[in-house]
């Protein structure tokens, strides 16, 4: 049994099966009698990179975003604040983003959305620092869709969904959220918790963090990094990503100006 049937959700390990050569059958669209009914009753992680995403496509803030969407719950081995898709309070659970017509952030729309019917289970080779991953199909039951012609190999559904930046972005998230540090069980403090959150949620106020506060002046980073935090989203997290790995794993991801500026675990909100 791989790895991903035994920590993926309870309701979805029997429906996990490995990709026969390489291959699967699928197709979406409005025509198939199961439209839409994958966009309901879902425990829907969201990534940073996934929250970006969508905060940019409807042109909200982070925090806005976090407040009207989202819900936030506490992985209780690590201790980490994990977000979640709110659903709507109706009769079915439906995604706040599903309208008869499909879906209406689709060209924002999270990286589990995006892969499906797959599934990914990637690691990290603690060796050589190369993401390992194996791709699933979840096959599941009321879904229509495998019975289409259409036949696509990994590669071709990774790109024709948008999945290769998506992926790029999420590996360095899972970087973090798999260290063996935390899967220990050490629960982080809670200015800790507060830090994880701030870098990995709310990137907006994580901006205002970076530039109005000492991180400038105690951590080296290049006149190009510098004005990405401004320009880029995804440069931004980038470096939010570094951060949590010098301050909460220490990691030397990060190069201070001068060691005695500050210790790492000060260098963080209050």
């Amino acid at each position: 049994m791989s790895a991903i049937e035994t920590t993926a959700p309870e309701p979805i390990r029997g429906l996990l099966e490995p990709l026969r050569d390489g291959e699967f059958k699928f197709a979406c669209h409005p025509g198939v009698p199961c439209f839409t009914e994958c966009c309901r009753d879902l425990k829907l992680l969201l990534t940073p990179y996934d929250i970006v995403q969508l905060k940019n496509h409807l042109g909200m803030d982070a925090r806005s975003f976090l407040d009207r969407y989202t819900e936030t719950v506490f992985d209780e081995q690590r201790r980490l604040p994990m977000i979640h898709l709110k659903m709507q309070e109706n009769e079915r659970k439906s995604c706040p983003f599903v309208s008869p017509a499909g879906c209406t952030v689709y060209s924002g729309r999270p990286s589990a959305c995006r892969i499906y019917p797959l599934a990914r289970a990637s690691r990290v080779h603690r060796a050589h620092g190369t993401v390992i991953e194996d791709y699933f199909v979840l096959h599941e039951s009321h879904c229509a869709g495998f019975e289409e012609d259409r036949v696509w190999n990994v590669r071709e559904w990774l790109g024709d969904q948008g999945l290769i930046a998506c992926n790029a972005m999420n590996n360095q998230w899972m970087e973090i959220v798999t260290h063996p540090r935390l899967l220990r069980g050490n629960p982080l403090s809670a200015k800790q918790q507060r830090m994880f959150f701030l870098a990995g949620y709310n990137m907006d106020q994580f901006r205002d963090f970076v530039l109005k506060s000492r991180f400038l002046s105690i951590f080296e980073l290049t006149p190009e990094e510098i004005e990405g935090l401004t320009e880029s989203d995804e440069r931004l997290l980038s470096v939010a990503f570094r951060w949590l790995k010098f301050a909460l794993l220490n990691e030397p991801e990060l190069k201070m100006r001068d060691a005695s500026a500050a210790p790492s675990s000060g260098v963080g909100p209050g």
